[in-house]
């Protein structure tokens, strides 16, 4: 079952929203050489201390962190801790969420550590967070959930292919309902399957975290010892990114998005909704 949100209940997970914000934008900072991935949690966790918001990383299905930290082939879900120190060209993922009120937000994005990255890693995060918004773009009322994941493989395909010979759409994750929960009905895949058929129309109070994972490599991943940490099975880097968003009367609105999304939405000649919280 999708769960259908009201407008005060999207302005609710908009509060949630700006935390997750908050803390992409403190890691963010944080994320330098010398620095440990528990650095960047201890740092999520002060955000989160400061805006009155629970985490529901921490302890979700056991999960020992407040964020995930995923560094250079480490597709998702990496478990922060002390003895992974950034250094100077590594690329890390940085997913976070937070709850307000029983309300959930939940979004990622691919960082750089440092400088004198090889081109093909900066095209490999364009190129991710562009399909992410080319996903974003097609939540529009009237489409279906296979519009979204069209729009993202869609994308990615029109790119030219870097060095490695071609970008892998991770198959086993993809995006997710998020409201009352984190993960919710319906699952997104980042790519068209016919198996799993049009999926369900989008209609106002329809909320989605769209996710996309794409690698220099494979598609395929495989989980450490740890029952968490994803590899790309080849060891080639991977990007993510991801946003939630929610469908309104007046269009998407990016919950994790500062600006609620407007700016990269006119880009694709979307507008995007009003904020309910300005």
């Amino acid at each position: 079952m999708v769960e259908i949100k009201t407008p005060d209940q999207i302005a609710k997970m908009r509060e949630a929203g700006l935390v997750v914000a908050a803390i992409h934008a403190a890691t963010r900072e944080a994320a330098v050489p010398g620095a440990t991935t528990k650095d960047l949690d201890e740092v999520a966790r002060k955000v989160l201390a400061e805006h009155g918001a629970k985490s529901n990383f921490l302890g979700y299905g056991g999960f020992p962190a407040t964020i995930c930290t995923s560094v250079n082939e480490v597709v998702v879900h990496g478990i922060p801790d002390t003895k992974t120190v950034l250094k100077d060209g590594d690329i890390i993922s940085i997913d976070a969420g937070a709850i307000i009120d029983g309300w959930h937000g939940d979004a990622a994005f691919t960082a750089f550590v440092g400088t004198g990255h090889a081109p093909e890693l900066i095209e490999l995060s364009r190129v991710t967070e562009e399909s992410m918004w080319a996903g974003i773009a097609a939540v529009r009322n009237g489409n279906r959930l296979v519009d979204i994941s069209k729009a993202i493989e869609g994308y990615i395909r029109r790119q030219p292919r870097p060095a490695s010979g071609k970008y892998g759409i991770i198959e086993d994750y993809g995006g997710h309902g998020i409201g009352s929960e984190m993960h919710m009905d319906p699952h997104l895949l980042n790519y068209v399957s016919r198996k799993r058929g049009k999926g369900p129309k989008l209609i106002p109070g329809f909320c989605i975290a769209i996710e996309p994972m794409v690698s220099l490599g494979t598609a395929r991943t495989h989980v450490l010892a740890d029952d968490w940490t994803v590899l790309t099975d080849d060891k080639t880097w991977s990007s993510h990114w991801e946003h939630s968003v929610a469908l309104t009367e007046e269009g998407p609105l990016v919950l994790t998005a500062v600006d609620g999304g407007k700016a990269k939405l006119a880009e694709y000649g979307v507008t995007a909704a009003p904020d309910p919280l300005a």
